[in-house]
């Protein structure tokens, strides 16, 4: 009985064993053997270490980070891309909002952190402000979905603060897709918000934090936004209108605020739900003296370029990218730590374009991709894509050159995957090429599982596409081999509770690298697939960004 037992065991073990065999066989791609799983370790490791003190854009600190990736790719044998350089100069301005200052409505006061959280736009070191609040709804002015939350003179918002909520108002049974239905939309993005009331004449902005809507607590508001702040620097012709205060409030300081003005905001927020929705003075006078300390300075995109082996093609680009900034120093956790390292946001981004950089570089002449590799590491990310939109107005290769961008924007340090994830795939004709790789390889497609954070909104892809380049936000697969199918979803919870935008992003000593090394390989794949295509991807006409799309022979 007990050998019997043991037998079946045994051959149950056998069972297992080459079950996860045969996945790993079937999720194991062309490149695979050709990554270094050692070095893409070490890079992580050494771009997340104390020393760069959390790679602040500008810093001393965070500009020696960028200085290593320059020699990484100079060791890889990658030239450099501007004008015999490495770097690109993106001209900053910084500010940090007093953490003493106090917002004062109507006599009450909140305190800066607890409360709230903001920073000038205005780019000087004093700013004063006393003036109405209205709360505007979602604060977006949409034609094509008849939607416009700024309704009557449209000088009523000149010298307001603007509170409105976050994200887009949701889709309805007789409007499914309405704002893109679950998906998030560019309207429901606080950089959406900002820019709007600043076009609309407005002296501040406060929006409405709830954790539902952001996908993330105020833990995360607060550190991102309670140190330095940063901004492209404005030139005198700049005429491009800014605000005076942009800031977020906890959703129990709304619930305060309006109370004072005698309204509810559930009440309100319901009624900001309806294309009939009417702006609503709330009767209140907000008042700021907001006091900062100010710096100029200049930071650098990294840019190397790989030429291609086609005589005609090579003058046409694919870039890969990853942003090499963080948080840099900033308020300290329970644990009395205060640099943010940024290990897998974006350390680990960074070891993987210099992975596949040096891929490319050991490809035989035969498999040399045609049209030509750029290597591109934004800076200032965390700040708002500042370096990403810098080299989209400032595009060291023409843009209407540019095939493709394939973006990674963190890691999988936990296991093989069965699947894959791109946002952005579908909205061109990039998506079957991400298909026929994925059928390469017998893996399959990770859609988006969280729509309402508007991810493809987030990260250094989004400038590309918004200048009409075809573009994809890499992301883990979800299907973990051997593992409890609730393990992606889990890890995500948890990073986003206690980790992102945190002190306690560090390097781990027990990540491992095979599902790093197969997340690079399929982008790899797809980048060299591109590279080969006859013709450059093309958004699809009915994509938003395809109007933006330069001329594509």
């Amino acid at each position: 009985m007990k050998n019997n037992i043991m037998k079946q065991g045994f051959l149950t073990g056998l069972l297992v064993f080459a079950v996860c065999s045969a996945n790993f066989a079937q999720t194991k791609g062309k490149y695979t053997n050709l990554f270094d799983e050692a070095k893409i370790k070490s890079n992580t490791k050494y771009l997340s270490d104390d020393k760069f003190e959390g790679r602040a854009p500008g810093s001393k600190s965070g500009e020696a980070a960028a200085q290593y990736i320059a020699d990484e790719l100079k060791r890889i044998g990658v030239k450099p891309a501007n004008n015999g350089s490495y770097f690109q100069p993106v001209s900053l301005v910084a500010v940090k909002t007093n953490p003493q200052t106090v917002l004062d409505v109507g006599g009450q006061q909140y305190k800066f952190g607890d409360d709230f959280v903001g920073s000038t736009g205005a780019q000087i070191a004093n700013v004063k402000l006393a003036a109405d609040l209205v709360f505007v709804g979602y604060g977006i002015d949409a034609p094509e979905q008849k939607w416009n939350d700024f309704k009557g003179n449209a000088t009523a918002y000149k010298g307001k603060i603007l509170v409105m909520m976050v994200n887009d108002p949701p889709a309805t049974t007789e409007e499914p897709n309405f704002f893109g239905g679950k998906g998030l939309t560019y309207y429901g993005r606080w950089t959406y918000k900002f820019e709007q009331a600043a076009r609309m004449g407005a002296a501040g902005v406060i929006l409405i934090h709830t954790t539902d809507s952001a996908g993330y607590g105020w833990n995360v508001v607060r550190t991102s936004n309670g140190s330095w702040r940063f901004d492209v620097a404005r030139t005198p012709e700049d005429k491009t209108p800014f605000l005076n205060f942009r800031s977020w409030m906890t959703e129990d300081t709304a619930r305060k605020i309006f109370t004072q003005a005698g309204k509810n905001l559930d009440e309100m927020r319901e009624k900001a739900k309806s294309r009939d929705f009417q702006p609503v003075n709330l009767d209140l006078k907000a008042k700021l003296d907001v006091q900062s300390e100010t710096k100029k300075l200049d930071s650098n995109n990294v840019i190397g370029v790989w030429e291609g082996g086609d005589k005609k093609l090579k003058n046409e680009y694919v870039v890969y990218s990853a942003h090499w900034d963080h948080l840099g120093i900033g308020e300290p956790d329970k644990n009395g730590d205060k640099i943010y390292n940024g290990a897998l946001d974006n350390a680990s981004g960074c070891a993987s374009i210099l992975a596949i950089a040096e891929v490319i570089a050991k490809l035989p002449k035969a498999e040399q991709p045609k049209r030509s590799q750029v290597y591109f590491f934004p800076t200032a990310e965390e700040q708002g894509l500042l370096g990403a939109e810098w080299y989209a107005k400032n595009p060291v290769f023409p843009l209407a050159k540019t095939a493709a961008n394939i973006n990674h924007d963190g890691a999988n340090f936990y296991g093989l995957t069965t699947d894959y994830g791109a946002l952005g795939a579908e909205r061109s004709s990039l998506e079957p090429i991400v298909n026929a790789v994925l059928q390469e390889r017998a893996m399959t497609f990770a859609v988006d599982e969280r729509p309402e954070q508007g991810s493809f909104y987030r990260s250094d892809h989004f400038p590309f596409a918004k200048v009409g380049v075809p573009s994809l936000s890499i992301r883990s697969g979800t299907n973990y081999v051997g593992q409890d199918k609730n393990a992606a979803q889990k890890r995500f919870e948890e990073f986003n509770a206690l980790h992102y935008h945190q002190p306690s992003d560090n390097f781990n000593e027990n990540w491992r690298y095979d599902g790093l090394v197969q997340n690079l390989e399929v982008s790899l794949a797809i980048g060299l697939k591109v590279s080969n295509a006859a013709k450059m991807p093309a958004y699809k006409q009915s994509d938003e960004f395809a109007k933006a799309q330069p001329n594509r022979k």
